[in-house]
């Protein structure tokens, strides 16, 4: 299949054309609204070169890893022909807009969570920062060069020389006025006028709205406090004769994000009773006059309060329990990251830099990072050596992107979530590196621009945590250290107990040496696949007196059909050899031949077989039912064992398989099926277990 196949090959994945509502795309995802999410073929998609992994949303969402390259891959797709006139995520402003309420009753009614609201919470955070992670990723790289200057010794510091200044100007205007773009999108996000929600939000970012402040201007009418906990000051001015909290805006990211959900709420309920007439000029007068009082008057100050007291809440935690925040942080974000949930603690982090002076959370989160970076390291060095050419660009892709870009997602989808065993070798390292960086941060505590002392890393500036980004924290050493025992543990526990499971990994060597051997001999990979997985058995055992094996056994009753029609693409493929589906009606799963188990998978879905004239027989029941981790799966076997054809090997529970939404299909394969004379099934036939269903000639 061709770049371009693949391609239009996501877009039939989804549904087709017709069941895309919109499409947009973040740093390493496309996310599509659709009109049935139901349409979805996720087998398909899984199986597309271009996937690294697709993740259903609440309701109608749909959103399909991509990576690195998601740009061009959505640029491709929307010129694409049938996907002429859609618009990305566009709205018909005229279109009757239902009520907040309405809108969240609906997206309850379609969510296939129990908790669809969380998902768009959620997800308004995600979408509220997404479009402006290139910005801020831009951002902290000309930090990062200017801090490793000064760390050298070629730069006195950032404000040395006219040039300088204007290089700090660059990204300082990134986040001084972060509040305006964050306020931007997130309206977009809402379906109101983007640029209605920043401009709200420049109101309390100009020069005039600062001046209240002024104690010499405005005398009496202006009262200022100091805050010596967060060491900022807060001024209330009386306006209309009300009191009118005053504060420093800049940076701030929880303030546009309440103040555009208010926004929204405003909006379409004005849209409502303005006539369609007198809208374009009503509309934003009166949004404005409203949502910029309650923002002004109530909506900043509670944001500011509630981001002060968050920041101080961990702040408190970091002080006095540095060992629990300091290992915490690392081992949530594994979890945080999947499902969106980190973006909260983004926006505290950008909080924490403009009310502290500095952030402290940064630090262990680099922890994180460079434990999920490892453990794609350990991989890479597997893929290597095992000459898996697949893993190998996967992981080279994803490393090269966590390491010079600080994003974690090409590595979590493209790898880390298909394989179950890499969270635990991960975590380890996630784990040591945050001991390692609470220790060293107590014994060597960072020193801020107002004096304190902080025990901990801290950063002044938000900072994808990168190689390029390690100039910014202090302390540096400390941080350093602590991102290398991190990434270095999680690479060592990768490389010495695998990632995979004995079976996946006899299919990655078939796999390697297939793509080896179509290379040098130029045969189909179905044939290579199978005289691979030959050559790589976990066990061979000598062939003593063998009786030549002239048939495989349906280890289970049901009805046989092709492997065409058992609904696995890998299978369907040949890869790994000639064979037959049965969707049954029994769960006694039994042997389909005599000979010795080289592979018991510990989930009890699949068993590999090895007769001692060497016919390797693979069973594989159900499709995708290595994700239930074994519930529902009795194993009565162990690796090693030596069986004959019809002894029980496990009991599955069809109807949990089922219920846990996978396909109960057992898939009977001759893996080296290249190394036999003929392989021929035997289908649409009805088979009690123990019925010959392949017949083999050698």
């Amino acid at each position: 299949m061709s770049h371009q196949d693949d391609i239009k090959a996501i877009v039939t994945g989804v549904g087709g054309a017709a069941n895309i509502k919109s499409l947009t795309h973040c740093a390493t995802r496309l996310r599509f609204e659709l009109n049935d999410a139901g349409k979805v073929d996720n087998a398909a998609l899984d199986a597309n070169k271009l996937v690294l992994g697709a993740v259903p949303q609440s309701g109608d969402r749909y959103q399909v890893v991509i990576g690195g390259q998601v740009a061009s891959v959505y640029e491709q797709i929307m010129h694409l022909p049938e996907m002429a006139g859609l618009g990305a995520g566009t709205v018909d402003d005229n279109a009757d807009e239902p009520t907040d309420a309405e809108v969240k009753a609906a997206a309850r009614s379609k969510a296939r969570g129990k908790v669809a609201w969380l998902d768009s919470f959620f997800e308004y955070l995600a979408d509220s920062f997404r479009p402006i992670l290139g910005v801020l990723l831009g951002a902290s790289i000309i930090i990062a060069i200017v801090n490793l200057c000064i760390s050298l010794g070629l730069i006195p510091n950032d404000t040395a020389t006219t040039g300088l200044v204007f290089v700090q100007a660059i990204w300082k205007g990134v986040f001084y006025f972060l509040p305006i773009m964050v306020a931007y999108n997130a309206a977009n996000k809402l379906k109101v006028d983007p640029w209605l929600g920043g401009a709200i939000m420049g109101m309390l970012m100009t020069p005039q709205f600062a001046s209240l402040a002024d104690t010499k201007t405005w005398g009496d009418a202006v009262k200022c406090v100091e805050n010596t906990t967060l060491g900022t000051s807060s001024c209330t001015a009386t306006v209309f004769g009300l009191p009118m909290q005053l504060s420093d805006y800049s940076g701030n990211v929880f303030v546009p994000l309440l103040m555009v959900a208010v926004l929204a709420v405003v909006y379409h309920g004005l849209k409502k009773i303005i006539p369609d007439s007198v809208q374009m000029v009503f509309l934003p007068f009166f949004s404005m006059i409203i949502v910029g009082a309650l923002t002004a008057f109530i909506i900043g100050p509670i944001g500011v309060w509630a981001g002060n007291g968050l920041g101080a809440g961990l702040a408190w935690m970091n002080t006095h329990a540095p060992f629990i925040f300091a290992i915490a942080i690392p081992l949530l974000y594994p979890f945080l990251v999947p499902l969106g949930l980190h973006w909260p603690l983004n926006a505290l982090m950008i909080m924490n830099i403009n009310t502290l002076g500095y952030d402290f959370i940064q630090g262990p989160m680099g922890v994180w990072n460079f434990a999920c970076f490892g453990a794609t390291a350990g991989v890479l060095f597997l893929s290597i050596r095992d000459k898996d050419k697949d893993m190998r660009q996967t992981s080279v892709g994803a490393l090269a992107a966590g390491l010079l870009g600080g994003v974690s997602e090409p590595s979590l989808y493209g790898i880390h979530l298909r394989y179950k065993l890499i969270y635990s070798r991960m975590l380890v390292g996630c784990g040591v590196g945050g001991v390692v960086i609470a220790v060293m941060g107590w014994l060597f505590p960072a020193t801020v621009a107002s004096g304190e002392t902080v025990h901990g890393v801290t950063t002044t500036a938000f900072a994808f945590t990168s190689l390029l980004t390690v100039p910014v924290f202090n302390q540096m050493w400390v941080y350093g250290v602590s991102i290398a025992v991190s990434f270095f543990t999680a690479m060592i526990m990768i490389i010495m107990l695998d990632y995979r499971t004995p079976e996946q990994k006899a299919e990655a060597k078939a796999r390697a040496a297939a793509q080896s051997a179509k290379a040098v001999n130029g045969g189909d990979a179905a044939t290579a696949t199978a005289t691979a997985t030959a050559a790589v058995a976990v066990d061979d055992a000598p062939a003593v007196a063998a009786t030549a094996t002239s048939a495989v056994f349906a280890p289970i009753a049901g009805h046989v059909v092709s492997l065409d029609d058992a609904g696995d693409p890998v299978f369907a493929s040949r890869a790994l050899g000639e064979g037959v589906g049965i969707e049954p009606v029994d769960g006694a799963v039994k042997a389909p031949v005599s000979g010795v188990l080289q592979t018991v998978a510990e989930t009890g879905h699949a068993f590999g077989l090895k007769t001692d004239d060497g016919v390797e027989v693979l069973v594989h029941v159900g499709i995708d039912t290595v994700k239930m981790n074994g519930n529902g799966f009795v194993v009565n076997v162990a690796k090693g064992d030596r069986v004959n054809a019809g002894d029980l090997l496990a009991t599955v529970d069809l109807d949990e398989v089922k219920k846990a939404g996978f396909s109960t299909t057992t898939l009977v394969t001759v893996l080296n099926t290249a190394a036999l004379k003929s392989v021929t099934p035997k289908t649409d036939v009805n088979v009690a277990a123990g019925d010959e269903v392949i017949a083999i000639e050698q």
